[in-house]
């Protein structure tokens, strides 16, 4: 186990075998005998870094990223951070889906990075590599933190999620996004439920992620939905494309982004497996699209996204350019009223997309 990468003060010499995994004081290892965390095991480091710059040649339309756990027990089959596990040499496939590396640290690490002369108040995207709600989030609570740090440095963050947690949080968010941009997603790629049940068996239903972005529109923060990802000949039959983009509309989403699978190495041999086992038909179709490349045929993809544009048109919503952030502007205060005028009324809180 490599955690010499990680942790905040590296031991001088390596131990081999299970004692460098559960050994070292770097690390604590728990589980937790509940029926949300049965069958998980947790792995707490003090981390030695937080704000990592997303790699030059990445298509993220960032350049930097906060994780607070690797791993994730949403177990989403298709999850392309699977890879990230391997760096640890722990497994990506059921290891990724139950051992979960948590960074306890990582709220003072926000913070004290914020405060560095060196740092000049970038934007910071969360939930971009592994999802910062998934269930470990509801006992260690390292959100909080974080995004009471970025408020109160009053640094533009965004947050993508699967997670319904995030509405534990929402005055936090709502507070910054009072001071600073801060963009919400939410990633729903389809509501097929059978679909759901075995494609991302760890993650609230797409109906209750759907319940965040209600939730959110209503607490004045617009939330914009990922649709991701479009799977192909299991998600992308024009009637899923359909409801998927109307229950979006219906959720009171303010745009609808696509995006079409993609089985980077680690993810693909795990996918790849499920689909054997559930879809066996559909195997050499895959090997086919994607003999070349871990992203499906360009074509496919520009087909997907004039079809979920049309529908999302249709419905009234849009596209927006990933990571768009807003910001809620506080109301102004009034102007005092002179005698015998009268009453303007309350002021209202106004959403501005930037």
């Amino acid at each position: 186990m490599r955690w010499d990468n990680l942790v905040e003060n590296p031991p001088t010499s390596r131990t081999t075998g299970d004692i460098a995994l559960f050994g070292t004081d770097a690390v604590t290892t728990r589980t937790f005998d509940t029926p949300e965390f049965r069958g998980i095991t947790f792995h707490e480091i003090r981390a030695r870094s937080i704000v990592n710059r997303v790699p030059g040649a990445s298509r993220m339309p960032f350049e930097w990223t906060v994780n607070p756990y690797r791993g994730c027990s949403h177990a989403c089959v298709y999850c392309f951070a699977r890879k990230t596990h391997s760096y640890l040499d722990l497994d990506t496939g059921l290891g990724f889906d139950s051992q979960i590396v948590v960074k306890i640290n990582a709220p003072e690490l926000v913070r004290r990075h914020l405060g560095s002369r060196s740092w000049h108040g970038a934007h910071i995207a969360m939930g971009t590599n592994v999802d910062c709600y998934q269930r470990a989030e509801g006992r260690y609570r390292l959100m909080p933190g974080i995004i009471t740090a970025l408020r109160d440095r009053a640094n533009p963050f965004s947050i993508l999620t699967k997670g319904t947690l995030i509405l534990r949080d929402l005055e936090l968010i709502r507070q910054a996004a009072s001071v600073t941009e801060v963009g919400v997603s939410v990633s729903v790629g389809f509501t097929d439920r059978e679909l759901w049940r075995t494609v991302e068996p760890g993650t609230p239903s797409p109906e209750r992620r759907l319940d965040v972005v209600r939730a959110m529109a209503d607490s004045g923060i617009g939330c914009g939905v990922l649709m991701a990802p479009v799977i192909p000949f299991l998600g992308d039959d024009p009637e899923e494309l359909r409801a998927t983009v109307r229950a979006i509309a219906a959720a009171g989403a303010t745009s609808v982004t696509p995006l079409v699978l993609h089985l980077r190495p680690g993810a693909r041999e795990w996918f790849m497996a499920w689909l054997e086992q559930h879809h066996p038909r559909l195997v050499a179709r895959y090997e086919q699209m994607y003999a070349g490349s871990a992203y499906a045929p360009k074509w496919y993809q520009r087909q997907v996204t004039r079809q979920v544009h049309e529908l999302a048109n249709e419905y009234g919503i849009g596209p927006a350019s990933r990571g768009a952030a807003r910001r809620i502007e506080e109301p102004r205060k009034p102007e005092p009223r002179r005698p015998g005028t009268p009453d303007p009324g309350p002021g209202a809180t106004q959403l501005t997309l930037l």
